[in-house]
């Protein structure tokens, strides 16, 4: 039986979905966002991508606000609205007036962290919707958990599955929504960039002297990136300039490009310790000005080498090899594309990506 009655489906005219995201889920969940629409053409989509790093503190509302993920989400054609305004909680609180104006029939969390606050916000943001969400047993110290869970019309069953991908809980989740069946092929990631950002690549790779002539003659470019929002998941930027040294005395590498990855809080730090190695034809990058900056320079590199973020998951969307370095803790997150991948995972579950090493990585190449 379907969480959302036919009828309902049928006749809501709009649906909001709230979900907590990170580039890495949006790679995935694009598809089945995509599946959704195509199957309720008469439906409104609308997405609330809340923000869970939400702060007071005014001197990080300029990072937070350019989050590169609201680029491609709005680009997506599956979506009317996109609410983005909930870094702050003077915002939060306009972007609730704003979703409550709406008066959305139907309003579904996808919300794993927290999901009783999110079973709260479905709520409070649909007063009289029917509210699907997820629902994890209550807190023992925290009974107002029951009386969040208590504003759902529909829950979502637990999942439970063994070596699984996590588009294998998408899929679930959708499944039992409204019975969508999305298939693997369909569930394969990818990114349309726009024109103009694949001409912004092609024109920063010829500055740094990367030619297309260049690379018909066999020059090789490379992508390193050594960063993730926790330090747990981050590789040193030392290893990362051993790794180039290493790599130019292999005969298939000596000859390649190498650019390095920085997000933009992290450039200028980046930068200076690159440059105290001195390393030849090496170039720093970072998408500063929108989202699509990335994937379109990914697109025209011959290999990634990635610790497990978004980057990882991208170098599939956009079909380009990547070696992944991830820690064993969360194997459902494996890139998708098996064949042109290579996992490197941390020799114990309780080591971070930082104890992996350079000559793992050159034992692959």
């Amino acid at each position: 039986m379907q969480l959302i009655p036919t009828e309902k489906l049928a006749t809501a005219g709009k649906v909001l979905f709230i979900a907590h995201l990170a580039i890495g889920d949006f790679t995935y969940l694009q598809n089945f966002f995509t599946a959704f629409a195509k199957a309720y053409p008469q439906l409104q989509v609308d997405l609330w991508i809340d923000e869970v790093r939400c702060t007071a503190d005014s001197s990080q509302w300029e990072f937070l606000k350019k989050y590169s993920l609201y680029d491609w989400a709005e680009h997506c054609s599956c979506f009317h609205k996109i609410y983005r305004r909930t870094y702050s909680p003077e915002l939060l609180q306009q972007s609730i007036l704003e979703a409550q104006q709406e008066e959305y029939p139907l309003v579904i969390s996808l919300a794993t962290l927290r999901p009783f606050k999110y079973a709260r916000l479905a709520r409070t943001i649909g007063p009289k919707a029917f509210v699907v969400g997820i629902q994890k047993p209550p807190r023992w110290f925290a009974p107002w958990d029951r009386s969040a869970y208590a504003g759902l019309n529909a829950r979502f069953a637990p999942f439970h599955g063994r070596d699984y991908h996590i588009t294998e809980v998408y899929a679930d989740w959708f499944k039992q929504l409204c019975g969508l069946q999305v298939s693997q092929a369909e569930r394969f990631p990818f990114v349309e960039i726009p024109p103009p950002w694949h001409a912004g690549a092609q024109q920063q790779l010829q500055d740094w002297g990367v030619s297309a002539a260049a690379i018909s003659q066999g020059r090789r470019v490379v992508f390193i990136n050594a960063f993730a929002k926790t330090k747990k998941r981050c590789w040193p930027l030392a290893s990362v300039a051993q790794l180039i040294i290493a790599m130019r005395a292999l005969p298939a590498w000596s000859n390649s490009t190498f650019i390095v990855n920085a997000v933009p809080q992290e450039f200028d730090h980046a930068n200076k310790v690159l440059n105290a190695y001195q390393l030849q034809d090496t170039h720093l990058f970072s998408a500063q000005e929108n989202f699509f900056q990335l994937p379109a320079m990914l697109q025209r590199c011959d290999l990634i080498i990635s610790v497990e973020t978004a980057v990882m998951h991208l170098a599939n969307a956009v079909h380009v090899p990547v070696i992944a370095m991830m820690r064993q803790k969360n194997p459902e997150w494996v890139p998708f594309d098996s064949e042109h991948s290579t996992v490197i995972t941390t020799r114990r579950r309780s080591e971070w990506v930082d104890a992996i090493t350079v000559e793992q990585i050159i034992k692959v190449l």
